[in-house]
């Protein structure tokens, strides 16, 4: 079935031809349509040996084999593409010339595009369909590229998410002012997996504060699940990030064994978890209950907002692909068992 794009490229060549015909003047229909009389006579010659379809090949290059490297070497560049897929095409031809094989890096970028392995992204995804296809145990290189590819990922807010607590994600959230309290400040954290959210709110941001908030609300509510908290997503903001030995936040995360991962750097809004539940409290909780009530403490805030938080962890229903129409912890719950399997593969 011939496409848009083909379809087009017959039309102007057809028209190029019947133009010369109705001019009767082959160098002036070349002229009006922007082509060299060379390539009137070869669409000319095309189209009177194969008609409509010889003429939509006569557009398409064809490869020159003769300039094509050997197989061996187009063998060897492939397998190197499996074996170390985070090189670019530059130090896998300088380590292929320490082999005795000599490409340059554009002949290499040559036979990647070929093979469709031009991009990291293609490379890895070539590498874990082997894998699977041939049952392969992966090299300490390539682990360290699915594992970097993976942290990347998650830094531009591509979230990969395997049970409850295996990636939690926080935020500062700014609340506003309020009248004889001051500037109102919300630490949020949601689990990636289940969409159980928690927060607590502070009249500063601090590391102290980003602490507490796990401390007094986070690790608690996942031990009471019998659920480990493996590592967290945060921005770069100061309240996340600082000299691991001074830094509150910091310490607190090493004593409790949790990975600390940060955002995309310039670019806090790719922890994309935090902010769309931002959206969602702001919408359904503070723009109503500042409506209804005028709050003069922080603690009355803090009440009705945990009220709030329980309506949204086990009353309200999430479409993403995890929760599918569950509570979030309906889906934390369901979530455990996954865990749970997980464990015993580990013993």
């Amino acid at each position: 079935m011939i496409s848009t794009q083909e379809n087009k490229i017959i039309k102007n060549k057809i028209g190029l031809l019947n133009l010369a015909e109705e001019l009767g003047n082959i160098s002036k229909a070349c002229k009006v349509m922007g082509f060299s009389r060379d390539t009137f006579y070869r669409y000319q010659e095309a189209y009177e040996e194969g008609g409509v379809e010889a003429l939509l090949e006569a557009n398409r290059k064809k490869p020159n084999r003769k300039n094509r490297v050997e197989k061996f070497i187009e063998d060897a560049i492939i397998e190197f593409a499996y074996e170390q897929p985070a090189f670019g095409q530059t130090r896998v031809s300088n380590e292929l010339r320490k082999k005795g094989i000599v490409i340059s890096a554009g002949g290499v970028r040559g036979v990647w595009l070929r093979h469709n392995l031009e991009k990291f992204d293609k490379r890895l995804k070539a590498l874990e369909a082997r894998a699977a296809k041939e049952n392969l145990i992966y090299t300490e290189a390539q682990v360290q590229a699915l594992e970097k590819k993976k942290l990347e990922k998650e830094a531009h807010g591509e979230i990969e998410t395997e049970h409850p607590g295996y990636l939690g994600s926080q935020d500062t959230f700014y609340v506003g002012t309020l009248k004889g309290v001051g500037r109102v400040y919300q630490q949020t954290f949601v689990d990636t997996y289940s969409k159980v959210a928690q927060a607590k709110l502070y009249k500063m941001k601090t590391s102290l504060t980003a602490a507490d908030m796990l401390n007094d609300k986070v690790i608690p509510f996942f031990e009471e699940h019998q659920l480990p908290m493996l590592r967290i997503l945060t921005d770069r903001g100061t309240e996340y990030c600082g000299k691991p030995d001074e830094h509150d936040y910091q310490l607190y995360l090493a004593v409790k064994g949790i990975d600390h991962t940060k955002t995309k750097v310039k670019h806090p809004q790719t922890n994309g978890i935090c902010e769309r539940f931002h959206r969602t409290i702001l919408n359904e909780f503070y723009q109503v209950t500042f409506r209804k009530k005028v709050y003069t403490t922080i603690e009355d805030l803090q009440k009705d907002l945990d009220d709030w938080i329980y309506s949204y962890n086990n009353e309200r229903t999430h479409q993403g692909k995890i929760c599918n129409g569950r509570t979030p912890m309906q889906t934390l719950l369901a979530g455990k068992e996954v865990w749970n399997k997980k464990k015993l593969d580990f013993n």
